[in-house]
């Protein structure tokens, strides 16, 4: 029943964008590759996902390599629409990674109106145009085109997968648009679109910040869809509905959530754990956490485990009065000075960037690995 509300060529260069975490491709100049690794950061998907940078670094090469001018290109594309020609897989595949503006988009997506309307029954191969276009969005901050154009019925079928919908609603969420996300969710499941681990940290998440009775029992419900169907729901995605049950005070939900994670030693497991035994009123259990932490064996070099103000503000309010009061205060001077209590809020911890896939570092790849010596020129008796 919950599920049913769902239903309803030269160099460019980086300008800011209204989102302090995305960046614009511009034309002409110089281009900043580490400021935009650093300013198109994003709240939910990894660089794995977005691939914003690799995707730039085609634009720009597409763009040093285009015989003849951007504009006459595009008005040949705009003649063609107007006089209701077919227009080629790669015409459109150009037209869109020489997008640079709001304005581009436009001619971008009627561009793709005219060719799904000429290829609906067909299939496009390898190659999928939805994240192109979508990462196009989420590069200018449009999330509003995002939304409309996946929800756009003369365009079902042509964003036929979970990256296309991830991006945007990363998009949406970034903007705190949730009601847009949320209702994207719902053109997801209408046109049959899997969710992946991502699409489920994003469905909670979304549901968290509306923070409703409805998003509430949306996101139970899509949790126990996920688990029926055997998804993969990733860790990030339980504590996040553990936040929110506790949030709701469904302590009962949130234990029967937390017990399902597989791997609790994270450090936003750890807080989430406290909280959960302080509403649960077991304060034995919550201090012998903290003291644990307190009392942890780890070399001078690694950072002992730390619990967010908020969270030892809820022990300490829930033993006040209590015969656990001057036990937990007692405790909460000791971390306080060890610098095991920071002020972060728990939905920084919620909300992070997940770091995505660790790259080897270059001499450790397969190609750049020498199998000779320098100094012999033999070869090297490595394996």
């Amino acid at each position: 029943m919950a599920l049913r509300g769902l239903s309803c060529c030269v160099p460019f260069v980086l300008r800011q964008c209204n989102s302090t975490r995305l960046t614009v491709l511009h034309a002409p100049v110089k281009f900043n590759w580490f400021t935009c690794r650093v300013e198109a950061r994003r709240y939910l998907l990894s660089e794995d996902v977005v691939r914003l940078e690799d995707f730039q670094k085609t634009k720009l090469a597409v763009a040093r390599q285009l015989s003849g001018s951007k504009g006459h290109f595009f008005n040949t594309l705009n003649q063609k629409i107007e006089t209701n020609q077919l227009i080629l897989k790669d015409e459109l595949k150009l037209l869109l990674l020489l997008c640079q503006t709001p304005e581009d988009m436009v001619l971008a997506r009627n561009a793709i109106y005219r060719y799904h309307a000429e290829n609906v029954n067909m299939a496009f191969g390898e190659f999928r145009f939805g994240p192109v276009f979508m990462r196009l969005c989420y590069e200018l901050g449009l999330a509003d085109l995002a939304l409309n154009t996946l929800t756009d019925k003369r365009l079902k079928g042509f964003f036929p997968d979970c990256t296309s919908f991830n991006l945007a609603l990363d998009l949406l969420f970034s903007k705190g648009h949730f009601e847009g996300a949320l209702e994207l969710f719902g053109e997801m499941k209408a046109q049959g679109v899997a969710f992946n681990k991502d699409t489920f940290t994003l469905a909670f998440a979304t549901c968290y910040k509306l923070n409703t009775p409805r998003s509430y029992q949306i996101c139970l419900a899509l949790l126990e869809e996920g688990q029926a169907k055997a998804s993969f729901i990733p860790r990030h995605a339980y504590c996040i509905a553990v936040a929110f049950a506790l949030t709701q005070d469904d302590v009962k939900r949130a234990q029967s959530i937390y017990s399902q994670i597989m791997n609790t030693e994270s450090r936003l497991c750890q807080n989430l754990r406290v909280l959960l035994l302080a509403k649960a009123g077991s304060m034995n259990d919550a201090v012998s956490i903290l003291t644990a932490a307190l009392l942890s064996d780890s070399l001078q070099l690694v950072k002992k485990p730390d619990f967010c103000q908020e969270v030892v503000d809820v022990l300490r309010e829930r033993s006040k009065n209590g015969p656990w009061s001057v036990q937990v205060e007692r405790l909460f001077k000791k971390l306080k000075d060890a610098g095991q209590v920071n002020p972060q809020k728990l939905e920084h911890l919620l909300y992070r960037t997940p770091t995505g896939k660790r790259k080897l570092l270059s001499f450790l790849k397969e190609g750049n690995r020498r199998t000779s010596s320098r100094r012999t020129l033999r070869p090297l008796l490595s394996e």
